[in-house]
């Protein structure tokens, strides 16, 4: 099967291919671009695309390509824009743009397969055009992962507000109708927290979107904690997972004592959030 590259896709004419550049966005010790860009693409569009810090990335003029990683060699077309000036700011966002429309069917949906081996953020797309490949043009703009099943749930809590918030359908679907038993843990010290979603509390879909509203979800221990460190700790530490799952027909009663269970299993009233 022949290979298709992104030049091959854009058709960017010979004219204009030495003025394009390729900006590489991916995670640094603060920030993952990609959480942001599930919240709010703009974030990613604008600040990361736009941001200087030492170096000088696009000049009037040229035109940008958004790139941001998706895993080790495969990065999401986010947009391209003509930069249209310069504000001369270190530390901030330096360049204004205008997105170029003729492409814009292709913003947040085409993957591209390219191996970055240098530290370099930004590239002349001359250079690396016959690397870029284009392995997956997806139906609909990207707006998360898929929801990987029960088993397999771990979410930070930026990744469960991007959920609730934007609403995304799979994730919805499958929470709204579970009971559970499900863990919170604390990252920065390992404390857990063992809680129960039953047909009495709104099940498992609205038990979590209480935590993403309030960071505590009502809990004693918890509230206590944002009390104490604030919300923004909860937002930085806490991560949210599923021990079990239940059908909505399950009696409350078993999902209560198997909460019971992992409490006693994981020492969480002992060592944890749990305070009874």
């Amino acid at each position: 099967m022949n290979k298709l590259y992104l030049n091959q896709l854009l058709q960017i004419s010979n004219d204009d291919i030495n003025k394009v550049k390729v900006r590489f966005n991916q995670s640094n010790s603060s920030e993952n671009p990609m959480e942001l860009y599930k919240q709010n693409p703009d974030i990613v569009n604008n600040r990361w695309l736009f941001w200087r810090t030492k170096t000088r990335y696009f000049s009037v003029g040229q035109i940008a390509i958004c790139l941001l990683k998706l895993s080790e060699d495969k990065w999401l077309l986010t947009t391209i824009k003509e930069i249209t000036e310069e504000f001369n700011v270190l530390n901030g966002i330096n360049y204004a743009g205008k997105e170029l429309e003729e492409h814009s069917a292709f913003y947040g949906r085409v993957i591209i397969k390219y191996h970055k081996t240098s530290q370099q953020q930004g590239r002349y797309f001359s250079e690396i055009k016959d690397e870029l490949e284009v392995v997956q043009i997806l139906p609909a703009v990207f707006d998360g992962y898929d929801f990987p099943g029960y088993d397999n749930v771990r979410l930070s809590y930026s990744q469960l507000e991007n959920i609730i918030t934007r609403e995304k359908r799979d994730w919805i679907s499958a929470l709204s109708n579970q009971k559970a038993v499900y863990l919170i843990t604390d990252k920065s010290n390992g404390k857990l927290y063992v809680g129960s979603a039953t047909g009495n509390n709104g099940m498992l879909l609205q038990r979590w979107t209480q935590y993403v509203k309030t960071g505590h979800g009502g809990n004693k221990e918890l509230i206590d904690l944002v009390n104490d460190k604030g919300f923004d700790y909860i937002k930085k530490n806490f991560q949210y997972s599923i021990l079990e799952n239940y059908n909505a027909k399950v009696d409350d009663n078993l999902i209560l004592a198997r909460e019971s269970w992992w409490k006693e299993t994981l020492q969480s009233r002992k060592f944890g959030y749990n305070a009874n």
